[in-house]
């Protein structure tokens, strides 16, 4: 397993980043070469199951990808000034291990709106298993800055809305 951490501070309330960072197809927007659909009726809770399809479907080279389904293994959205947690297991043949991202409400910065910190843990498995262990250092580098584009996507988005009347 390579285990990395993003962390992302985000210009907006900590009820919008959990809503926008546990509404799963919006992920969609921000991962590059992937599209987020969900699988069950319920998108939210411990049990709901989603699947990111990355690939290079724009350029025609959709059969270049591979799927990575998950499950949400713990939910507890922020509450009465406690931060929110989201545990997910991924259940795919190519990448399997788990994440999970934790939502902080911070104090204001200067402008005093609400801030709030996004950090977020990989621990993946990819193959082949030998070479992923000898790179791990590599790959935990590469899954941490990915995230952080990731993430620092989202918050643009998110500060975006939020700036507007």
């Amino acid at each position: 397993m390579t285990r990395f951490v993003a962390v992302v501070d985000v210009d907006a309330p900590v009820q919008d980043v959990w809503d926008r960072l546990t509404d799963w197809p919006s992920h969609t927007r921000w991962v590059p070469f992937t599209t987020v659909r969900v699988l069950t009726p319920l998108a939210t809770g411990v049990g709901a199951r989603f699947v990111g399809r990355t690939s290079l479907s724009a350029a025609g080279l959709d059969r270049l990808g591979f799927d990575d389904p998950m499950e949400v293994t713990a939910w507890l959205p922020p509450a009465d000034g406690l931060p929110g947690r989201c545990g997910i297991r991924k259940l795919g043949r190519l990448v399997r291990g788990s994440a999970a991202f934790d939502v902080v409400a911070l104090p204001g910065g200067g402008t005093g709106r609400p801030l709030t910190r996004v950090l977020w843990e990989g621990d993946l498995d990819l193959p082949p298993r030998p070479v992923t262990r000898l790179l791990a250092p590599l790959v935990a580098l590469a899954g941490r800055l990915a995230y952080s584009a990731a993430l620092r996507s989202m918050a643009r988005e998110l500060e975006a809305e939020q700036r507007r009347p």
